[in-house]
This record gives C-alpha cells, structure tokens and sequence, in this order.
C-alpha cells in the first residue's frame, strides 16, 4: 500500500514503463518518463536549497509537464501549491505571500502574469523563478532559479524525501469571505485514504482511460491525477477551451475512448442542453462521475436515457474534507424531473453528520447542519489558526484522543433510507418576511419545469421594504420561449407567493468561475448593480 503520493508514480514505472501515463493533444508521456522527469525536478529543487516542507508554487497549465511537476515537487519533500495563472495578479499575491512560498515554477503563459507580479517590491528581490519550459528570458523581473537545460542535465536518481504521510502534500486556495483566499492544507494520508476507497470501489484499473477535465488548482483533479496513478490508468487531460464547444467535448470523449468521465455537472447540464450526446454514444465509457454542485435531475435522465451502460455516481464533499466524502450510485433513471438525488452515503473512515445547533444528531426528515468527521479531515487552513478553529470545532461524542468535525455550512436531512440529502447553503438561506427560505428549494422548483437551460437564485440586501430580494438569472431552453411572467407564473405553482423572485435576468450562459462552477458571487453584484441604478 502507498503512503506518499509520489510512489504510485514509481510503483507503475517499475511495472509497466512504457505505459502512457498522461496524454495530451501536443505531449504525452509514459510512466518511465514521469518517473524519470519528477525525480530530475527532485533532484533540482533539493540542489538549489530547497527543504522539507517548503512552498513551492505552481504557475503552468495543466498539461503532462504540470503533472510530473507536481510528483517532482512531492519527491523532493516540499509542499505543492497550484495557482491559477488567469487570476488577477493581485490574487496570486495574496497567495504567494499567504504560503510563504520559497519558488515559483512557471511555464511561458504565466510570463505576463509573474512579469506584474514580480515588478512589485514585495517580490522583485527575493521570489525565484524555475521556468519548466523554456520560456526563461529577459521579461522576467524574478530571479532565475535554474534553466531548462540544468533540469534536462539533472540525475534521474530517486531523491532523498523525508516525508511522512502526515506531512502536507498541498495547499488548495479557495475564497475567502473576507476577500483573502484560504490556503486548505491536505496531507498525503488525506489523498491515500480516498483514492484507495475510490481505486477499489470503482473498480479502476490499468486499463482505463481517465478524463483529466478540471484545472489542476481545483481539488477534484486531485483524485483524477493520482486516481490514475494509483491504478496505472491513462490520465487524457481535456483542453480547456473545448468547455464552451460541447459538440466538441463529446467528440473528445470518443476519440480518445475515454472509460471515465469526472466533472462538475454544469459541463455535463451543457452537453445535454445542447443535445451532443447519441442513443449508445460512448461505448468505452463505464462510469460518469460528478462533484461540486448539485447535477439537474432533468439532464442526468437525458444522460443515463442514451448511456444505459454506464454507471452514474454523485460525490459529495468540500475541499476541507479532501476531495469528497460521500457518494451515491444512481440505481435506476429517475422517473421525474423533481426527484432528488441524495449525496448518499459516507466513504469508508468517514461520517456524515446532520447535527442541530447543540451538536446532537437530529432524527431522520429533520433538517440540520451537515458536518463531516473523519480521515479526509484536512489539518486546517495555512497558518491561520482562528478560521481552523471556526470550521473545525471539537466532536463532543469522540472517545479517547480529541476528535474535530468539520463544519460545511451546507443544510441537510437525513432520509428514512438511511441517506443523506443536500438541501442547499446555510448562507443561502434566507429571512424574508418572517419567513425562513432555502434558496436551493427555488432553483429545484425551477429546473424542474423543464422549459430552462439552466438557472441560479440569490439575494441581495436592500434597505427597501423587501429587505432581502430574492433574484433569478436563468438561460432559457432552447426551443422554449420565457419569459420573467411565465416563470412566475409557472414557480407559483411549485413554491409559496413568498419565495417567488422579484428580479429576473435573462441570459445566453451563466457565468462560471476557474472551476467551471456558477459564479454566484458575479451575479450578486450583477443585480446590485442593476438596484443601485434604479436607486
């Protein structure tokens, strides 16, 4: 069994060296070569000075160059730190300061990026940069760690780690309420634990064909990367532009004869709205899986309609808790649009628990706070001690050693059939008129009406009598035609007079974060906006 991440690496190398490990459209390589590429990085990183449990940023798209970085840098015993090269340079930042990283590895598109980033005091004289792709040239104000060439010359050796599986692998940024991303720390026992449940509960195998569909900063790509490796499957990296061609991205599956597919679901609501998918297309395909957000009832019975040979599995479970933390295995098409898909049960070494405000479980049907407890617990956020505190509050039913659960924030009940049942954001619930509403519940009225592409409710404060407006941007279907008094019309049916939104906003395509999820935070100041200028 595998304690550090990296070995699975080296386990399939020694096994099968010419296996294709990673495949892209313009470089592909095999386990040998990763082996032998990430040890060549180790031994670099350990070269220039680089020690245990160092920082080391990440500042290059996801390709099979970025992955072998990612090995080398496990290898050399530091921690890895993916950043996101289209944010805004005063993002990254944050970042970068925020986990004291020690260097930065870049390729030739992060140049302007570390180009802004780089001219600022803060950084200009003691931030180096190791270019991973040849692009190190005079536009770079960062001090140069080393060349392409010097990586090329390195030995192929294994490097010394000292790593233990306790020992931070990453640290994933995600935002902050305060406008300051959160550094979340996940260990290699993090990692080893769900990937070996999910190896052998998904029965993945050498054979398999594995999409890499998201950006390697998200957590997710986490379980596809060493998923794989674990296995010694093939990791297909998926183009990131093919996300707006969804003929296309259907088109990749079967050229590349891809046996899994794991994804956010609003990339999956696209293809079906756009209808990209055959009766029995797919035919490698064994099983679909999605995280992230809750999948539309309406497009999974469009997809397991034409894919009745595949298998079709929701994950459930916040980046604090390493990568997800329950699942739940659809048995059947679903006879309706309004039926639920639950997050179903816990993984193995972890629990889900539906708690009231004391702490004690509530009873089956109550609804409650959703915490999780268990080995996917991350350690807690990168150097700030009182947010871990916030989100990781002591288990009072723990036996022996202090346990902690993790706070989710999400709501959820906890059904006669033993699973559990997502029902939306505490901070998306919201007073209004002395009433308690769930947001999640409008856009499940919503999506189940069929005559919608796809849509997102939230609310803005105003000082106005409504207090809380309750607003919807929706993106009509493609052969309906909606309107804002149709919908309303059609919602009253489904929900109380006092959860029908007042403000609607028609659109060709919701905007999506990095991660391919519903921007809801640039549609909340998109409806600001609009109020302060009827104001």
């Amino acid at each position: 069994m595998s304690k550090l991440l990296q070995d699975w690496v080296t386990i399939q190398a020694d096994r099968a060296p010419k296996a294709p490990a990673v495949v892209a459209d313009r470089e592909s390589i095999t386990y040998g070569q990763l082996e032998e590429g990430s040890n060549r990085l180790a031994q670099l990183l350990r070269r220039i000075g680089c020690e245990q449990g160092d920082r080391v940023c990440l500042a290059i798209p996801k390709s099979p160059t970025a992955i072998a970085a990612i090995v080398g840098i496990l290898k050399a015993g530091c921690i890895c730190v993916p950043l996101d090269i289209l944010s805004p340079a005063a993002r990254v930042a944050k970042i970068v300061a925020s986990c004291g990283c020690r260097l930065i590895l870049a390729g030739r598109q992060a140049s302007h990026l570390l180009d802004e980033l780089l001219s600022s005091e803060r950084f200009k004289t003691c931030l180096e940069v190791g270019w991973l792709d040849g692009a190190e040239d005079d536009r770079s104000r960062g001090r140069r760690a080393f060349s392409v060439e010097e990586l090329n010359n390195c030995s192929t050796a294994p490097s010394a780690c000292g790593s233990s599986p306790g020992d931070p692998a990453q640290i994933l940024f995600t935002s902050g309420s305060t406008g300051t991303p959160k550094g979340v720390v996940i260990t290699h026992s993090n990692v080893v634990h769900f990937v070996e449940w999910a190896v052998k509960y998904f029965g993945i195998a050498s054979s398999d064909r594995v999409s890499g569909h998201p950006p390697i900063q998200f957590d997710m790509s986490t379980f596809d990367i060493f998923g794989c490796f674990a296995a010694g499957a093939q990791l297909h990296l998926i183009p990131p532009e093919l996300n707006l061609v969804p003929h296309k991205l259907a088109d990749f599956i079967r050229a590349h004869e891809l046996t899994q597919w794991f994804s956010v679901p609003s990339i999956l609501n696209h293809m079906a709205t756009h209808n990209v998918i055959k009766s029995d297309d797919f035919p490698r395909l064994k099983r679909l899986i999605w995280a992230g957000e809750v999948f539309p009832t309406r497009s999974l019975i469009y997809w397991m309609k034409r894919l009745p040979h595949v298998s079709f599995t929701n994950l459930y479970g916040p980046t604090e808790t390493t990568i997800s933390s329950s699942y739940y295995t659809v048995p059947e098409c679903p006879d309706n649009e309004a039926a639920v898909v639950p997050i179903g049960r816990a993984c193995e070494g972890e629990e889900l628990l539906v708690l009231d405000e004391a702490l004690q479980r509530v009873p089956p049907g109550v609804i409650g706070d959703l915490y999780i407890r268990g080995v996917g617990l991350s350690p807690g956020y990168w150097r700030d001690a009182e947010k871990t505190r916030a989100a990781f509050v002591p288990w009072p039913h723990s036996i022996g050693p202090e346990e902690r659960i993790y706070k989710t924030g999400d709501v959820a009940r906890l059904g006669e059939d033993g699973l559990v049942y997502f029902l939306g954001r505490r901070d998306a619930q919201i007073k209004r008129r002395g009433y308690r509403i769930e947001l999640g519940e409008i856009e499940s009225a919503l999506n189940a009406l069929g005559i919608l592409r796809e849509c997102a409710v939230v609310a803005i404060g105003t000082e106005s009598f409504e207090g809380t407006i309750i607003c919807c941007a929706y993106v009509p279907g493609a052969e309906n035609v909606v309107n804002a008094v149709l919908l309303g019309k059609e919602l009253a049916k489904k929900v109380p007079r006092y959860m029908l939104p007042s403000r609607w906003l028609a659109l060709k395509q919701l905007p999506q974060n990095a991660n391919g999820k519903c921007d809801r935070r640039a549609l909340k100041e998109r409806f600001e906006q609009f109020e302060s200028q009827a104001d």
